[in-house]
């Protein structure tokens, strides 16, 4: 892995092949790609610990939803090509289509009997539908 510095202490950055980018990439790269607050980095802990300990947080984007792009989660392994985030002990995983729309997103959990979970916050957003699950740029 090459590693890269983000503008945040606690956030690792490590790109597989970094001959593959453009140069906007790797500007991306030396700048901060994605938040996670800690509420949302509490309830994946506690999710990675109950169903996948082995595994990390796929953050990622399919064509789909009310909006034209909509928000995926899941558990999974390293995947060639993948970029690689530390936060905080969490390993997270983006795909290089992924990286381009989700670079500046911050990922929330609201939790309680009112919450609605992982919550995505997309500063590039242009259009939204109701239930924050869908997108455009």
């Amino acid at each position: 892995y090459s590693y890269g510095k983000s503008n945040d202490a606690s956030t690792k950055i490590y790109q597989t092949n970094f001959s593959d980018w453009s140069h906007s990439m790797k500007l991306l790269l030396e700048n901060q790609l994605i938040n996670i607050t800690d509420s949302a980095l509490n309830e994946v802990r506690r999710l990675l610990l109950a169903e996948a300990p082995e595994y990390g947080l796929r953050l990622g984007i399919k064509g789909g939803g009310c909006s034209g792009l909509s928000y995926t989660l899941e558990f999974t392994e390293f995947r060639d090509g993948d970029t690689v985030l530390d936060h905080q002990g969490v390993t997270v995983y983006l795909d290089k289509k992924s990286t381009i729309y989700l670079s500046g997103i911050a990922l929330d959990h609201e939790g309680g009997l009112s919450g609605k979970g992982f919550v995505f916050r997309n500063p590039h957003a242009t259009n939204t539908c109701g239930c924050g699950e869908s997108f455009s740029l």
